[in-house]
């Protein structure tokens, strides 16, 4: 049974003897904290948008469309009546919730990725490891619990292919190909800056760790400055695939036997191209508007691809949870679970471990409130009953 609201209780309880929490307690607290705090470039590469940013307002204001109905008198507050569980793709989570694959966290700490990894083992919910990370597979799937691995797909499927079988290896019960990222989209904050970290030798630790990339290489990058250089043109050569088509999910399939999800879908016949080619599950997603601006907030995209698919495949949300009543609008809409971003990196670059647990606290805390509060014990009750659309 789900104690995340018991949080609220060890702060009051901590203001008693005069000590309050040193971090925010919302995700815009975070931010702003953030921006004050951490490195320019740091703060720009996880905050920053494509272009104006437009898409980006769009995930936040789609919440705005839509309020809970709670319900009353229902039990739902008692102690031990919440069970937040869920089961997707075959894995067991606390609650409905995993972190999104958030690039290149060692920009924001030392051992981003597998500080990540131990905070959501510890919290019950999952995780979801990108390919451009900053520690290897290895690494954070020996300090995760149940976690997926999100596969930026190169344009060398022998690599490519590694990297699944790398993966699943270390433990993941789930592989995330996502499908909106064959380059980068325009973002400003980074380009003012002239700082794209994979430049740099950053975030990209899954690729000089693995045989098949080193293969291609003349010299072991970790050699000299020169072999590192050589490494990341590799590397730059490398990223993207612009030749992937929904058929493509069979070599996939030839590759694991992992569920397969596909991220970055927001129109549903990409949604039902890539069910029909074997897909497991769809996460309806723009990136955090970060690819495309202007594009449609996500949450707006999420019903049509329910009512295209969901019969056939699970369907998951990313870009725009801040709050606990946004999970439950997004699950009440047909997302069997979400993915949670910056907030949760923005605790990572104030305090590490601590900022990454406080911040997953706050949203798990939040949601398990909320859910009682509108009298539901368990997310299998949250449907279309319990919202009201302002469209």
């Amino acid at each position: 049974m789900s104690s995340f609201v018991d949080f609220q209780n060890e702060i009051y309880l901590q203001g008693l003897a005069g000590v309050v929490p040193a971090l925010p307690m919302t995700a815009a607290g975070l931010e702003q904290r953030a921006r004050e705090v951490l490195e320019p470039a740091a703060f720009a590469y996880v905050f920053g948008s494509a272009s104006a940013e437009r898409t980006a307002h769009a995930n936040l204001a789609a919440f705005e469309k839509y309020r809970l109905l709670p319900r009353v008198w229902r039990g739902a507050t008692a102690p031990g009546a919440r069970d937040l569980s869920v089961e997707v793709l075959g894995t067991r989570l606390a609650a409905p919730i995993l972190t999104a694959p958030i690039g290149v966290l060692g920009l924001l700490h030392e051992q981003g990725e597998t500080v990540v990894a131990d905070v959501t083992r510890e919290l019950g919910i999952g995780m979801v490891l990108s390919t451009a990370a900053s520690s290897t597979i290895e690494d954070a799937g020996a300090a995760a619990g149940d976690w997926w691995y999100q596969l930026y797909w190169p344009n060398d499927n022998e690599l490519a292919r590694s990297f699944v079988e790398r993966a699943e290896k270390a433990g993941a019960k789930a592989i995330v190909v996502t499908a909106d990222t064959p380059s980068l989209g325009w973002r400003p904050r980074d380009l003012a800056l002239g700082h794209l970290p994979f430049l740099h030798g950053k975030g990209i630790a899954n690729y000089l760790s693995d045989p098949v990339f080193r293969a291609k290489l003349a010299a072991a990058p970790e050699e000299s400055e020169d072999a590192m250089r050589a490494a990341i043109l590799t590397w730059v050569g490398t990223f993207g695939n612009h030749s992937l088509r929904p058929a493509d999910i069979a070599k996939l399939r030839d590759w694991t036997e992992l569920p397969i999800a596909v991220k970055g879908v927001l129109h549903p016949d990409d949604a039902r191209q890539v069910v029909d080619a074997g897909a497991d599950a769809v996460i309806v997603s723009n990136h955090g508007g970060r690819q495309v601006d202007g594009a449609v907030g996500a949450l707006d995209a999420l019903p049509t691809i329910v009512a295209t698919v969901g019969d056939r495949a699970d369907v998951l949300f990313d870009s725009g949870i801040r709050t606990g009543s946004d999970v439950m609008i997004a699950l009440s809409l047909g997302a069997k679970a979400v993915l949670y971003g910056r907030p949760w990196a923005y605790g990572l670059g104030l305090a590490g471990r601590d900022g990454v647990k406080h911040a997953l606290r706050c949203l798990l805390a939040d949601f398990d409130a909320a859910m009682g509060l509108s009298g539901c014990t368990a997310v299998t009750e949250l449907s279309r009953t319990m919202i009201s659309s302002f469209r």
